[in-house]
């Protein structure tokens, strides 16, 4: 029971103890509570009168702004004012000057009026004298004046149509003369087969094959037939499609150059051929749009523009045909005033078709006008390109110069079915026509033809006999020569008078 007690004891004065120093703590700690929250009120305190402070200026500021905001809005007001008050004085001003000009303009009308009057009463006064009105007085002025000056304005009129009709074709030959010269290209002759050097016998035999394998395979690949024993040293290339025929000559130079020969590296040399010669025909067709100017073709067009590089016409490559006419065609519409762009681009593409006629049936220029109407070619050009031959009637300006042009291309001196040989005798004939004549001292031709110049000795022919001479000369060539176009024979007549003064 002792021990139990003394438990009792020792539990409640520990517990009190206990209870004590818990209250110490908690008086303390509410000590220092009170004290953070002193200093947290005044920490507060500053706060709040800094706000107050920052408050109040922003508040002055706002009137200080709001002041200068008014003020300006009564300077603004004062100006509109004034505008406003200069502005209903010009009104006054503008409605007093429309009032005088209404009291001018009734003045006006009034004098008019009075003015008819007049004019009226004057016209009934000359009509009673002259017993004639106004009408009748005009006709017979008009007879009278028609049957003193017919006769002149007849004459004036042949005379006015007369000169019309010469200054035309000299300006027209003028234009197409100039043309010509500025644009006449170089003379192609007409090729229908290829020839290629070989470098020996041996290179003949591998060309050939055993048997002939490599040459039928080189055959079948191209389309092309070749013939390796018609010239000595050569290996001849014959196809009525030039461009097959560029194919081929194209892969027997890689074959020749590579050394090796069999029917698998045929099939690939010709095939890197074909792929080259693409490449060729459509940068033929560029250069050849660059050189002219026009930009904006299809591609379409373009690679078979491009193919006209291989192709000839009477001896005439197609696409410097073509490039010549568009050049030709931009100084005619240039000088008639037409469209420049349209005339080129017709003249480039007239032949297109030619590209095409071992494909299709028909007329080159009606698969021309086909062709571009296809490829989404402007319509005016497409009827330029198949009205370009006879048989199909021209319904534009750009047409005329289009079919005029290809004429001026293909019959001009040196231009087709002759080659250069053939064109040097033709021009020596020419002279030799004029140096036939008795007191010629010496001639030329010149201008590709279309002009012999003849220099005559002064001693025995006069002025009047030269006349008579040139008029002999061109009968001559007239009737022993033939050539497109027209010569012009110019007889020139120089006299010299030398004495030396000693």
């Amino acid at each position: 029971m002792l021990a139990v007690v003394l438990a009792i004891v020792g539990l409640a004065v520990g517990f009190g103890a206990n209870t004590a120093i818990t209250r110490q703590r908690l008086g303390s700690a509410e000590a220092k509570a009170e004290k953070e929250l002193q200093k947290a009120k005044k920490e507060a305190d500053k706060l709040v009168d800094q706000a107050r402070e920052e408050a109040n200026k922003a508040v002055e500021e706002a009137r200080k702004e709001e002041q200068a905001r008014r003020r300006e809005l009564k300077d603004l007001e004062k100006r509109l004012v004034t505008r406003e008050e200069a502005l209903d004085k010009k009104l006054d001003e503008l409605d007093k000057r429309n009032e005088k000009l209404r009291k001018n303009e009734d003045e006006v009308e009034e004098l008019k009026n009075e003015i008819r009057e007049i004019r009226g009463k004057q016209q009934d006064k000359l009509e009673k004298i002259a017993k004639l009105t106004k009408a009748d007085a005009a006709d017979k002025l008009m007879q009278m004046t028609e049957r003193d000056i017919k006769q002149d304005l007849i004459g004036l009129v042949t005379k006015l149509q007369n000169e019309a009709r010469d200054n035309a074709d000299e300006q027209a030959a003028l234009i197409l003369t100039t043309a010509m010269e500025r644009m006449a290209s170089e003379v192609t002759a007409e090729r229908t087969v290829t020839s290629v050097k070989l470098e020996d016998d041996e290179m003949k035999g591998r060309i050939i094959g055993k048997e002939g394998r490599n040459i039928q395979a080189l055959q079948r690949a191209t389309g092309v037939d070749i013939m390796v024993d018609d010239t000595p040293g050569y290996v001849v290339l014959s196809s009525f499609d030039p461009v097959r025929r560029e194919v081929a000559r194209q892969a027997l130079v890689m074959l020749m150059k590579d050394g090796r020969i069999h029917p698998g590296r045929i099939e690939e040399v010709v095939a890197k051929a074909q792929k080259q010669v693409e490449k060729d025909v459509v940068r033929a067709g560029e250069d050849a749009a660059r050189e002219v100017g026009i930009v904006g073709i299809p591609k379409e067009t373009l690679q078979l523009l491009g193919e006209l590089k291989y192709r000839t016409s009477y001896g005439q490559n197609v696409l410097k045909h073509s490039t010549e006419m568009a050049h030709i065609a931009g100084v005619i519409a240039e000088e008639l005033g037409a469209d420049v762009k349209t005339a080129k681009y017709s003249a480039l593409v007239h032949d297109i078709g030619k590209a095409l006629t071992h494909k299709m049936e028909g007329k080159h220029h009606h698969i021309s006008g086909e062709i571009l109407r296809k490829y989404g070619a402007p319509e005016e050009v497409a009827l330029a390109a198949e009205q370009h031959h006879d048989d199909v009637e021209a319904t534009s300006v750009v047409a005329l110069i289009v079919r005029t042009v290809d004429a001026i291309s293909a019959a001009r001196p040196g231009a087709r079915n002759i080659s250069a040989e053939n064109f040097a005798e033709r021009m020596k004939d020419l002279e030799n026509v004029a140096n036939s004549f008795k007191g010629i001292e010496k001639s030329y031709a010149i201008s590709a033809g279309r002009e012999v110049r003849v220099f005559v000795k002064p001693q025995s022919i006069d002025d009047l006999s030269a006349i008579k001479l040139a008029r002999d000369i061109a009968t001559k060539i007239e009737s022993t020569m033939q050539y497109p176009g027209t010569i012009k024979v110019n007889v020139i007549r120089e006299t010299r008078a030398v004495e030396f003064a000693k």
